[in-house]
């Protein structure tokens, strides 16, 4: 690599932030450029305003966002970045469903560091921002999971699907996702019987029931 990657290290917490810096200057004799945001919308911001930014990595709990929300507003404003997912949490349905959603990798906090320098190093990769998407990333961006019917079929549904699914999976009802996605209550209620069907589940409880 003879450019220098320029990396967007996107949490909330400084200590952090100084301790990916410190523990990942270089990689092959190569320097890494970090920049900093602490917050969903600075990292929106300074993606648009720095040129040439070679990979982001975003924690999904900011003090603006929480969850996979994050990972969907950053791709909505720059789609063709490149985002790995930077979280402590190694819920397989939250992994798929970011990979799902767009992230081109799941780099987890607690790696040993010879995972964490490897995911960097597919992650700067030269070609760019826009070349690799999340059904063709590296496997080494993403932690090996058990094939699963159930996670299959999350894999192959929509953004907006896999947006009400997240909400009906926390718990809310109808009405409180009528209100956050702005949609009609007939209209979530028509999502919510589409993913009972893609998922093939009696219930509500019951498709609850398989993410547990």
């Amino acid at each position: 690599m003879a450019h220098t990657p320029r990396v967007l290290l996107v949490d909330d917490h400084e200590l952090v932030r100084v301790g990916v810096k410190a523990s990942y200057p270089e990689l092959l004799d190569v320097r890494i450029e970090w920049i900093e945001a602490d917050c969903l919308q600075d990292a929106i911001e300074i993606y648009a305003a720095e040129p040439d930014i070679s990979a982001v990595l975003l924690d999904l709990n900011l003090a603006d966002c929480k969850g996979l929300q994050g990972l969907r507003l950053f791709l909505a404003a720059h789609p063709k970045a490149r985002v790995a997912v930077f979280s402590a949490t190694q819920d397989e349905f939250v992994i798929r469903q970011a990979r799902a959603l767009g992230a081109v990798g799941y780099v987890c906090k607690g790696s040993v560091g010879c995972q964490m320098k490897e995911a960097l190093m597919a992650l700067i990769q030269p070609g760019g921002r826009s070349d690799i998407r999340a059904p063709s990333a590296s496997p080494i961006l993403f932690p090996k999971m058990a094939k699963s019917s159930v996670y299959d079929r999350v894999a192959e549904l929509g953004p907006r699907h896999l947006e009400i699914l997240e909400l009906v999976l926390s718990g809310c009802t109808n009405m409180e996702i009528s209100g956050s996605t702005r949609l009609s209550l007939g209209t979530v209620k028509n999502y919510v019987s589409s993913l009972l069907l893609a998922l093939d589940v009696r219930s509500r409880s019951h498709m609850i029931s398989l993410f547990r």
